[in-house]
């Protein structure tokens, strides 16, 4: 059988390449290869059965691997045919998919009528696109965002390069309240064929600018919040990924020159923080190469140096020391495929010192975007890694999202699912920056309403909630409690220094469910006239207070108040 499944694997190949002589290069820059006249390398889409986590391990290391199917025992992955017939030398079981294989033969070209975006993919904006709307939000809304520039990309230090570009972030928050505000940091793309996270990020920061003042979630979340937004953090790769090139690495050509279609560095393995284990490669022409030592590539220095100042450290550089529970922000990764939500470690099966805390937050996470929560390493082994780095060196809780199925994913998927599936985790992960080793475990507040929405000064105002203990990833084993007691406050959250806060009520009268209705007479006496926002907790059995929900009121003078100052100038 083992002879026979060799053959027919060879003869599907050559069938492949007879019928597909010019499929799709792992990453060829088009002028140079060109100028080189060397044919790009050819990507089969294949499935390697692997036996244990050791093959599995081993694999990861080297090879382009897409995603990992652990209950049926096998991965997926792009492998050039050299790589594929080593693979059958060394006794693995790989199976070519044709259909996905030629799939990667199609040139990516514009859809009639299409005018902007990614040829092909007009849902994803392309790295000036998407620079020109971060720059447009900056300039129309100055009290909200800021885009900063943050350092350059290996393409525009390099001597005679490419122009290269600016590593940028778009810094959101309201500006007019003073901090210091709790941080979330998100960053996207750094593989430079994953299309969906940089566009994701940057319909975030359209989500956020677009419904401030609008909405009383989004509202509280940049009048107290700072969210900084690295939307391209690998701008030179993700250009030659617009043309349809297979490309992960940056773009550093002194690597792998041998071979134009394999130079670069992988960012995901050159972080400081554990470089250089099993996990990575130290052969230049591999996908998970790592660079040449810790933090060599301008675009990890850019984000690491940008991290590091907005970030106390808190936490020694070791393995063992938790960050202090009172911890704020959240750092997030976006890439793609697979969906999943994983979290620090990756390069050892050892639970992380914040390992309980930072489990919650991702299952809570999983719950929004029904992703599979898990610890990095439960995908395979990877060390230098974004996470690993901004939690292991300053104890910040650190994730990142495999968003969807595919790299080049269909816009139909990303706007049906991607997006609306997504968002609510982004949203949470900045309401949850406050306390994130803490408000994860407690109760989340839903359906807020107020009644009346615009009140007379003196007169009550009925608030109603609901609480529930309940909102993880179904099956992750994450405990619930009943709900134990709830608050509100008016006009800042419950952290915030001097605010008072005032009980609700459970509905039926007795806190003894995981799910709770909230009630609460709202006393706006002492109220100015004008907008307030109510702030909603609710607590647990076990202590744990969620993240605040938020709802607008209109308080109005009476009318004898707004008559007297009439009268007495009268």
């Amino acid at each position: 059988m083992t002879m026979l499944r060799r053959f027919l694997s060879k003869l599907i190949l050559a069938v492949i390449l007879a019928a597909f002589p010019t499929v799709a290069g792992r990453a060829a820059e088009p002028a140079a290869a060109t100028r080189s006249g060397a044919p790009a390398d050819r990507v089969l889409v294949v499935r390697i059965y692997y036996a244990d986590r050791t093959q599995l391990a081993a694999l990861s290391a080297r090879l382009d691997v897409w995603a990992v199917h652990p209950a049926a025992g096998y991965l997926d992955a792009g492998v050039t045919p050299a790589q594929y017939f080593s693979l059958l030398t060394n006794g693995y079981r790989v199976e070519i998919d044709p259909a996905a294989t030629t799939a990667l033969s199609r040139p990516h070209v514009l859809l009639p009528g299409q005018t902007s975006g990614i040829p092909g993919y007009p849902c994803y904006r392309t790295v000036e696109e998407t620079f020109a709307a971060a720059q447009n939000i900056a300039t129309t809304h100055p009290t909200l965002a800021h885009w900063i520039d943050v350092g350059d990309s290996w393409a525009k230090v390099a001597s005679g390069g490419l122009a290269g570009y600016d590593m940028l972030v778009l810094k959101l928050t309201n500006q007019n309240r003073p901090g210091p505000k709790p941080k979330l940091f998100v960053m996207s793309s750094m593989h430079a064929r994953e299309y969906t996270p940089a566009e994701l990020n940057l319909r975030y920061a359209e989500y956020l600018i677009n419904n401030y003042g609008v909405d009383p979630d989004v509202t509280w979340l940049l009048d107290y919040n700072e969210i900084h937004l690295l939307l391209q953090a690998n701008p030179d790769g993700r250009k030659h990924a617009e043309a349809g090139a297979w490309w992960r690495k940056n773009t550093n050509s002194s690597y792998c020159a041998s071979d134009p279609n394999s130079y670069g560095a992988d960012l995901n393995r050159n972080y400081p923080f554990q470089w250089g284990g099993s996990g990575s490669s130290g052969s230049e022409c591999d996908e998970t190469y790592r660079g040449p030592s810790a933090a060599s590539e301008p675009e990890t220095q850019a984000v690491i140096d940008y991290v590091k100042s907005q970030y106390p450290d808190l936490r020694p550089d070791d393995l063992t020391t938790p960050a202090p529970i009172t911890t704020s922000g959240v750092f997030l990764d976006l890439h793609s495929y697979s969906e999943l939500v994983l979290w620090p470690w990756g390069f050892t099966n050892s639970a992380a010192p914040n390992g309980t805390a930072l489990q919650t937050l991702g299952r809570k996470f999983a719950y929004f975007n029904n992703y599979t929560p898990d610890q990095s390493i439960g995908l395979y082994p990877t060390d230098g890694t974004s996470d690993d780095f901004a939690y292991g060196t300053l104890g910040v809780p650190a994730y990142t999202f495999e968003l969807g199925t595919d790299f080049f994913q269909a816009c139909a998927t990303f706007e049906n699912t991607i997006v609306p599936d997504n968002l609510p985790a982004l949203v949470y992960a900045a309401k949850a920056a406050q306390r994130p080793y803490q408000s994860p475990a407690g109760p989340d507040v839903l359906n807020v309403t107020a009644a009346p929405t615009t009140a007379i000064t003196g007169t009550l105002v009925t608030l109603n909630a609901s609480a529930t203990d309940t909102r993880y990833k179904a099956g992750s084993g994450e405990p619930t409690q009943n709900i134990a007691a709830a608050r509100y406050t008016i006009d800042a959250p419950s952290w915030v220094t001097g605010v008072i806060s005032y009980p609700l009520s459970a509905a039926d009268g007795a806190f003894n469910s995981s799910i709770e209705l909230l009630t609460a007479q709202l006393n706006t006496t002492s109220l100015t006239s004008g907008r307030h926002c109510v702030f909603i907790e609710a607590q647990d059995a076990s202590g744990n207070w969620g993240v605040p929900t938020a709802a607008f009121i209109w308080v109005n003078a009476a009318p004898y108040e707004i008559l007297l100052p009439l009268l007495r100038t009268g």
